[in-house]
């Protein structure tokens, strides 16, 4: 990854440059990165774009054209601009793995780090984190739609931009997709790539059984032809079946055909059946064209004969949900050598904060491995040790549970200490296959596509005393 550091926001120059003018420089702060839940999009999300953002914290560094830019705004100190001239991250990041399933308002990063330092990361973590993590859950609801079946992503020429298109491949691929048309980021990643013609190819040719032969004499081994240039049933998957049955007599077996657009339901029924009366059973039938997890979904209860999914223009935009929500909130700050819990007041009580330095952690029953419920602490609690606890709904607090046969785990983990990244980042297939792990962890009311069931969230009764002091000192 380049060199981001000039990614920012103004703001947050403008802030550090008041920091340091008003003798903060030294003095640390905590800030949290979460999301907040806009619809069931977001009922839960598949945490992405971890590695970029160690990539983005290792290479902190202002140039010397950085610097004179900046210096020609007319609006910054030159203490300050010295300052940057010499800048590198001391601080210490946590974070969840990639991968892990989340949930709102639950700390995903935790950056601690004096507070002109902690302040500039703010803007990049949110695009980084925010845009993988919102294309990996996206990823994760149309796979949990197709029900087992392959699932590709195509969504490249439609991505809102070069990044968007290579990042957002990798995080489908993050979210459980098998495949990518992404050219580089297969080269970049190291994730199986999958194409094959388009409807150009088909017309450039005289005629369509033509065009059909030249892409079997092409790639016999890969022959996946695209039937729906002209007439899908009338021409294209008879023809289809033409070369399928030329190249069986070669040796070779076909791959199957691809349906872009029409009724897919009413067509793949049709197309399986020809197929398997012209002997070619095995052949797969792929289908592309404006899909996401709703319409998947639709064409799964309509009895869809298909076997792979290309999915592309709603997933890399995530149409729907085009915005994660996510956040970077100030929630501890150093005064005189110790750190006091600050939070944010609202009269919209989602978005009031919760303060202090926390840490994540996740209950699973012993005897089935699901995860019970997740419980945002004060990083000084003990809560792991497997006694019988309590917890409790932060918002109705009469709704309880007691945790009984449990095993405790903290999402929570060191990436960068004093500076120094201390974490290996897994390969991006160590990856999905983890994300995966996740997934199966969790009952499936709490994955549904439509009104999933709440997954418990609760404040350890610490944190939550901490909370509601805090909300009563600035009520008085």
């Amino acid at each position: 990854m380049h060199n981001l550091t000039m990614m920012t926001d103004l703001y947050e120059l403008t802030m550090m440059n008041g920091y340091l003018r008003h003798g903060m420089k030294d003095a640390r702060a905590c800030f949290d990165v979460f999301y907040r839940k806009q619809g069931d999009m977001t009922s839960y999300a598949v945490a992405a774009g971890l590695e970029q953002a160690i990539d983005y914290v290792k290479n902190l560094r202002f140039e010397a054209e950085d610097v004179a830019y900046l210096r020609s705004l007319g609006i910054f100190d030159e203490d300050f601009l010295a300052y940057l001239s010499n800048f590198r991250f001391t601080g210490e990041i946590l974070s969840v793995p990639e991968g892990t399933i989340v949930f709102p308002n639950e700390p995903i990063v935790r950056v601690i780090a004096p507070i002109m330092e902690a302040q500039l990361l703010e803007t990049t973590l949110l695009n980084i984190i925010g845009h993988q993590t919102l294309i990996a859950t996206k990823a994760s609801r149309i796979v949990q739609a197709a029900k087992g079946d392959r699932v590709l992503e195509f969504g490249l020429r439609r991505a809102q931009g070069p990044d968007a298109g290579i990042y957002g491949a990798r995080a489908a691929i993050i979210g459980g997709f098998q495949a990518t048309s992404n050219v580089l980021a297969g080269q970049m990643f190291a994730v199986p790539v999958g194409g094959t013609h388009a409807h150009s190819w088909v017309m450039s040719f005289p005629d369509e059984l033509t065009a059909f032969r030249a892409y079997a004499d092409v790639f016999p081994h890969q022959c996946l032809l695209l039937v729906d240039t002209y007439d899908t049933l009338g021409s294209g998957v008879p023809n289809a079946i033409t070369v399928f049955g030329e190249l069986r007599a070669r040796g070779i077996e076909p791959m199957g055909i691809r349906l872009d657009s029409g009724d897919l339901a009413f067509l793949s029924r049709q197309a399986r059946t020809m197929l398997d009366e012209a002997g070619f059973p095995n052949a797969k039938i792929f289908a592309s064209g404006d899909l996401d997890e709703e319409v998947i979904w639709d064409l799964k209860a309509q009895g869809a004969a298909i076997d792979v999914w290309g999915v592309g223009t709603r997933l890399i935009t995530s149409m729907g949900n085009p915005s994660l929500g996510v956040v970077y909130k100030l929630a501890a700050q150093e005064i005189g050598g110790s750190f006091v819990p600050r939070i944010k007041i609202s009269e919209n009580p989602a978005k009031v904060t919760n303060p202090g330095i926390k840490q994540l952690l996740r209950y699973y029953d012993k005897r089935t491995g699901k995860a019970l419920a997740d419980l945002i602490a004060l990083e000084d609690e003990q809560l792991t040790g497997g006694q019988p606890l309590e917890i409790f709904d932060p918002e109705h607090t009469w709704k309880r549970m007691t945790l009984c046969d449990y095993t405790a785990r903290p999402l929570l983990t060191p990436i960068f200490e004093r500076g120094e990244l201390v974490y290996a980042p897994p390969t991006l297939a160590e990856i999905s296959a983890y994300a995966q792990q996740e997934m199966d962890s969790f009952w499936e009311e709490y994955k549904r596509l439509h009104s999933p069931h709440r997954y418990k969230v609760d404040l350890s009764p610490k944190l939550y005393a901490l909370k509601s002091e805090l909300l009563g000192q600035r009520r008085g």
